[in-house]
């Protein structure tokens, strides 16, 4: 299996130091590319073919968010996995909005983040749900979403109670039990709602199921 290709971007030349020491010490992990601000990011990431991106917020000429933009109009961008000092920050909500697929905290433990890599890489699960279920949950219910131009018509009522499910920050093998069903067909059940809904990942679907409405903010599962 090859290991999953990862690229550091933050201003701050001993976080990627450690972050980098730290990934690299794994043997499914390899750092193949580094970049100091957003703008920089965008050549390092379209040569190094990189599975996921480590990217800071704040950081001069290009921030991460507009960074994320720039590289999810790539073919085959990578996915994106938002630094923040804060758990709660403005910035991550405008993040999630321009294509990331999670965020961390820059203090997380050494196995935290390993493991964060490993899950958006996966596309398998949200990261940290409790924390991402809370965050989006909140900058749903912010003006400026698009809940009106997504739709859900297009779901069956099975794939529309997966969604529900996903929402709530659920693994595969958990909505499989809550639904009696296989975990290969809650696989299939995810894929067909990423496709019909045009989505990259399972945590722009937890965005479309609170800004369409499926899922109230704030609402326990």
């Amino acid at each position: 299996m090859n290991p999953i290709r990862v690229v550091l971007v933050d201003d701050q030349e001993l976080v990627r130091t450690g972050f980098r020491m730290i990934l690299n010490a794994e043997a499914d992990i390899e750092v193949v590319g580094e970049a100091a601000d957003g703008e920089a990011a965008l050549a390092v990431v379209a040569e190094a073919e990189a599975d996921v991106v480590l990217m800071d917020v704040r950081m001069p000429r290009m921030d991460g968010i507009e960074s994320t933009r720039f590289i999810g109009g790539m073919d085959n961008p990578p996915r994106i996995l938002i630094l923040t000092t804060f758990d709660i920050d403005d910035y991550v909500y405008e993040a999630l909005r321009a294509g990331a697929s999670g965020f961390l905290l820059k203090d997380t433990p050494a196995d935290d983040l390993v493991a964060g890599v490993r899950v958006v890489a996966s596309g398998e699960a949200l990261l940290a749900p409790s924390v991402t279920r809370r965050l989006i949950a909140e900058f749903a219910s912010r003006p400026g979403g698009r809940a009106n131009s997504v739709s859900l018509q297009e779901l069956t009522d099975r794939e529309s109670e997966v969604l529900v499910e996903i929402a709530s920050g659920k693994s595969n093998a958990e909505i499989a039990a809550e639904l009696f069903v296989s975990e290969t067909t809650v696989k299939t059940h995810v894929s067909h709602i990423l496709t019909k809904l045009d989505l990259r990942d399972r945590v722009q679907a937890v965005v479309v199921a609170y800004e369409s409405g499926l899922v109230k903010p704030g609402a326990s599962s």
